[in-house]
């Protein structure tokens, strides 16, 4: 394999003077600078559009990586041997952003808010394989509620229940009425919204945003990994950074408010983006999740790990309904 990725860098034109393997790539120090080598699983298409918003960003003064071509002017290096596709994407050494630093957070926040800005200014047409269908989240959401309902007939007709079942039967119905009503009041959103509000909410997202893909790197921040990118709900980005934050944070109100606001203060959030954030959040993902992955695995012998999970969640529900108290009273 080694082998194979020196012969696919000499379609660049750039000199490699020492590389080293991380994360599924390789990692090399050039007469450029810093690049890393990886394998690219999308299409042609996509390639060429990541290219070219990500050169847009770069001409906006947004740090992030971009894509170097090779020789042919091609975006992707093709491996002959193995029929497969390669990026060689200008790279970033530097620390990650730290969850445990309210700074740090604070900062990646302010570097979305930033990113969603700029790709609100992007004048090019959008490829169609891009755009998420705009009924997405609630088609997803109408799934789980029915996961949930199938999960909770399973338990329910079983004789002999064990610990981890007892204790989902316990909470079900409180998270299942939540997911219900999430789900009406998302679906009344929908029904609501014009197509103003509609082309004010949704843009070019990163599509994996969390504190893997921020770094900080010679006295700034950088974003990287933007193969998920796609045409979305902007605040989709957001959330979904909240929720991982919020939960390491056991859904810390003042931190919750004051991300929301760090983003606001950047990029100005509607009330219809407020309210699609707090449906986001409400949603009881993490519930959801858990039993996700007991209906997958083997029902005989239930991991204590998936007990302990379940049980960080019911620990944390006081304070997570405190904060979603909250995120409501601003979307009204």
């Amino acid at each position: 394999m080694y082998n194979r990725e020196e012969e696919i860098l000499e379609q660049y034109e750039v000199e490699i003077r020492s590389t080293a393997k991380g994360r599924g790539a390789l990692n090399c120090d050039t007469d450029k600078g810093t690049m890393l080598l990886r394998q690219f699983r999308g299409s042609k298409e996509r390639a060429v559009f990541l290219y070219d918003i990500l050169n847009f960003l770069y001409e906006q003064g947004f740090t992030s990586e971009t894509i170097f071509p090779a020789k042919d002017g091609e975006v992707l290096a093709k491996d002959e041997i193995g029929d497969s596709f390669y990026l060689l994407k200008n790279w970033y050494l530097g620390r990650e952003c730290d969850v445990k630093s309210r700074d740090d957070i604070l900062s990646a926040v302010s570097l979305l808010a930033k990113l969603h800005s700029l790709t609100k200014r992007y004048q090019k047409e959008i490829p169609e394989f891009l755009k998420a269908d705009s009924n997405s989240l609630l088609n997803e959401y109408e799934r789980h509620n029915r996961e949930l309902n199938k999960v909770k007939n399973y338990i329910r007709n079983k004789n002999k229940k064990n610990q981890f079942e007892l204790l989902f039967m316990k909470v079900y119905v409180n998270y299942q009425e939540q997911a219900k009503a999430v789900t009406e009041q998302l679906k009344s959103q929908l029904e609501r919204l014009g197509e103003p509000q509609k082309q004010q909410m949704w843009g070019l997202i990163h599509g994996d945003y969390n504190q893997h893909n921020v770094l900080y790197s010679q006295g700034e921040w950088a974003l990287l990994n933007f193969e998920k990118m796609s045409y979305d709900i902007l605040v989709q980005d957001l959330a979904n950074f909240m929720r991982k934050i919020l939960e390491k944070y056991n859904w810390n109100t003042g931190l919750g408010i004051e991300m929301i606001t760090t983003y606001d203060s950047i990029r100005k959030l509607l009330p219809e983006e407020l309210e699609q954030l707090y449906l986001r959040l409400a949603y009881p993902k993490k519930y959801w999740k858990i039993a996700n992955h007991y209906c997958s695995s083997r029902k005989s012998w239930i991991s204590g790990r998936d007990i302990e999970k379940l049980e960080k969640v019911i620990e944390q529900e006081p304070q997570r309904e405190q904060f979603l108290k909250l995120l409501y009273h601003f979307t009204n």
